[in-house]
């Protein structure tokens, strides 16, 4: 065994989504027939250490079981300031800490996998509806809402943003405008957690502003085996 692996995820105050991550690395290290230690998890914010902390710790962990090799998998949908920014930054840091110990190497993000497209492709088929929202967070960086618009055409649907513009609400008028009455939104969220909580929230609320619309929330991607494979391809990329 000359690699090691750390799947790094935003962070979060709800322990939901700690105990998803928990899961899916567990998943993924018995895909790769690994320790269940050499597949970790790390985290960008809200977290006692920085990540270059948590990286450096576990490379040395992974150095311990004969490791040459740790390679950061971000599980983030969007290219935002986290993904192409903060991340890096940090990666170096541990690098830089840990010396020639071990090479730490940071793969694409999981949002850019091709499959991603199959896999929510597949989500939809099970759910009756005219048409599609593909709601993820968003980000201010330039340019990173361009894969969710690809991915929003691709499944047949628009996109929708729960931090920037256009918003879940204008996106269900717009449908509704042009005389939908069945609207299905499916949250581009990797796990349950606080706001996904709040987008069932608005949702609730949406139903009774529109009381003649058929408003239907799907669930975030989840822990599945065939979201570990993913992360394995990536992994191998």
């Amino acid at each position: 065994m000359t690699s090691a692996y750390l799947l790094v995820s935003h962070g979060s105050r709800d322990p939901r989504p700690e105990i998803a991550m928990q899961q899916i690395a567990g998943l993924v290290a018995e895909k790769l027939y690994l320790p269940e230690k050499l597949v970790g998890t790390g985290y960008l914010e809200v977290v006692s250490e920085p990540l270059h902390e948590q990286i450096k710790n576990f490379a040395q962990i992974a150095v311990a079981f004969g490791c040459h090799h740790l390679k950061i998998i971000p599980l983030f949908l969007l290219p935002g300031v986290h993904v192409m920014t903060d991340i890096p930054r940090e990666v170096t840091q541990a690098q830089q800490a840990v010396g020639k110990d071990i090479l730490i190497e940071l793969q694409p993000y999981l949002g850019s996998h091709q499959g991603l497209q199959t896999f929510l492709q597949k989500q939809i088929a099970t759910i009756k509806a005219e048409a599609w929202i593909l709601l993820s967070h968003g980000s201010r960086r330039p340019g990173s809402q361009e894969p969710v618009e690809t991915m929003a055409a691709h499944i047949g649907g628009v996109a929708a943003y729960w931090s920037v513009t256009p918003g879940l609400e204008s996106r269900v008028q717009e449908l509704i405008a042009i005389g939908y009455r069945e609207i299905a939104i499916l949250p581009y969220f990797l796990f349950s957690g606080g706001i996904t909580d709040a987008i069932a929230q608005a949702v609730e609320a949406l139903k009774l502003q529109f009381p003649g619309v058929s408003l239907y929330l799907a669930e975030p991607l989840g822990v599945s085996g065939e979201l570990a494979d993913l992360i394995g391809d990536l992994i191998y990329t």
